[in-house]
């Protein structure tokens, strides 16, 4: 564990109880969260290579227009 994380821990145990829970839930539904999104990309990788190579050629070839943030 990291001196930051074993601080952060030593002020949390100073809080109420009720506060000591709600931000142990909130830490383990950050983790969790952030488990679901490596999955989520790890997942997807192949499809956007694939899909940046098409936009790269897309691209090479004339097929692309700038974008006018005024047309937006």
């Amino acid at each position: 564990m990291t001196k930051l994380l074993e601080r952060a821990f030593k002020e949390a145990s100073r809080l109420p109880e009720v506060e000591q829970n709600a931000l142990a839930k909130w830490v383990i539904e950050e983790l969790e969260a952030e488990g679901k999104w490596e999955k989520a990309f790890a997942g997807s990788e192949d499809i956007l290579d694939r899909l940046a190579d098409e936009a790269l050629a897309a691209h090479k070839q004339g097929r692309t227009k700038a974008l006018s943030i005024e047309k937006l």
